[in-house]
């Protein structure tokens, strides 16, 4: 800790990458942990449930696991997204990026973030366009249609479709022009997300995870140790 609050405090530019462990603290599950969506029972492996072809094919049971288990509208900003907010307001973060899709980094405050795999809030009618709110979707009976009668898609990104080449672009660029990178609540195996690190070639990499990655070796300091206690004791 005494590591990670001197690396903050001489950093002028820090970028921060978190995945699904960055929202556990608030109770949204991640997905490959004992307690995650992979492991859990449905008629349909999760992988399969959260993929193109299944959303379009059986529209249906999509929405069944998607509103039961990915629609955590109750969630609230836990320390790690307050104290990124924090950081951003006193100017030590350019931006963060996230692989999630639940918004609280924005609901704690920050503005800068690059979300890889779309938002829960933003959902449009296949049809016309027509915008509606991620409570509208939770309270629909059945398949969220349009006044129109179109198909009602969240904007997340699901298996089988591609990232927004401008959200990755812009990934890439902060990643690139940062001097400290903070990766946290990733495994660090999901593609192509996770390959946006080698783009770093600032001074210091630092990882905090609860569990090893395959980038242990490769970084400068790493923490195993839940991200919101850890950014929580961080002073700005």
């Amino acid at each position: 800790m005494k590591t990670l609050q001197q690396i903050i405090d001489s950093s002028d530019k820090i970028v921060f990458f978190g995945g699904a462990g960055v929202s556990t603290e608030s109770g949204i599950p991640d997905f490959r942990s004992q307690d995650g969506l992979y492991n859990q029972k449905y008629d349909y492996p999760p992988e399969q449930i959260i993929s193109h072809s299944f959303f379009m094919n059986k529209t249906a049971e999509f929405y069944r696991f998607y509103c039961d288990k990915m629609l955590a509208l109750d969630a609230k900003p836990n320390p790690a997204h307050l104290k990124l907010a924090e950081m951003e307001q006193k100017g030590k973060l350019d931006c963060v990026i996230t692989q999630n899709i639940d918004g609280l980094h924005q609901a704690a405050g920050s503005r800068k973030v690059y979300e890889l795999h779309g938002s829960v809030h933003r959902n449009y009618c296949m049809k016309c366009g027509k915008s509606y709110t991620a409570e509208y979707i939770k309270s629909c009976v059945g398949v969220p249609k349009c006044e129109c009668g179109g198909l009602i898609k969240p904007d997340v990104v699901l298996y089988e479709e591609s990232l927004d080449s401008e959200c990755i672009d812009k990934s890439i660029a902060a990643i690139a022009s940062c001097d400290t990178l903070i990766i946290a609540g990733t495994s660090l195996t999901v593609y192509p997300a996770a390959g946006f690190v080698r783009y770093f070639r600032g001074n210091d990499l630092v990882l905090i995870n609860r569990d090893p990655t395959p980038m242990d070796k490769d970084c400068d300091l790493v923490i195993h140790d839940s991200v919101g206690k850890v950014l929580g004791a961080i002073t700005v």
